[in-house]
């Protein structure tokens, strides 16, 4: 029994991680990764997609 919950356990995260992975390199983030990446950078750009994106929120 304790056997079989490990296993699905590291299916489980096993998963988890596929899930992530394929989450950080989809190519409908590449963008959005790209500007934050560049966010350290340029600080004119971090006020600009500050506002952009609390506006998305509202």
């Amino acid at each position: 029994m304790l056997g079989t919950l490990h296993s699905i356990a590291t299916v489980a995260a096993f998963i988890a991680f596929i899930g992530i992975i394929w989450w950080a390199y989809s190519p409908n983030n590449r963008k959005r990764f790209e500007e934050d990446a560049k966010l350290a950078l340029d600080d004119e750009m971090i006020k600009n997609l500050a506002s952009e994106r609390n506006k998305d929120k509202k």
